[in-house]
């Protein structure tokens, strides 16, 4: 997986406390984005089922559930790593989502890393038809608009 997008921000609490938020409390700060729907019903309710080999899905407003991806890693403060695919996206298709904690000062950055865009094709409705740098420039600011909110809630 080589194409990837890469965004950091601080958020004014400790490494714990924002992991906590970005795991327990992803509903609370989670953006939609219109563009990147998970559902063709909308994004629903995020939520992490914690540790190595628990899931984050989305509840949708019909009760159904649909899972995101598999956690891969879980290092609470510390690190993250799960997969991430849309209900578009064919079984074989899935990118992959790298979030790091990183204690500054009084403060933590959070960086992620979403990666393995190019598995899925340009014709993809995932893609809208973009070149791989224009679906990277909105993935980038559909993860910044998130991470903006999980800074106003810590």
């Amino acid at each position: 997986m080589t194409s990837r997008v890469f965004v950091a921000l601080r958020v004014p609490a400790d490494p714990a406390r924002t992991f906590e938020a970005f795991t327990r409390e992803i509903a609370s700060w989670w953006q939609p984005d219109r563009l990147f729907q998970i559902t063709p019903d909308g994004d629903g309710e995020l939520a992490f089922e914690p540790g190595p080999g628990g899931r984050l899905v989305t509840r949708l407003a019909n009760g159904e559930t649909f899972e995101i991806g598999r956690i891969f890693v879980w290092e609470p403060g510390k690190r993250l790593v799960f997969g991430w695919r849309q209900a578009s996206f064919s079984p074989e298709q899935s990118t992959e989502v790298e979030v790091l904690f990183e204690a500054v000062g009084g403060e933590t950055r959070v960086s992620i890393e979403h990666r393995g865009w190019d598995t899925i094709p340009q014709r993809h409705a995932a893609r809208h038809g973009f070149p791989e740098h224009v679906t990277l420039q909105r993935v980038a600011d559909w993860w910044r608009a998130s991470l903006g909110s999980l800074r106003r809630l810590v």
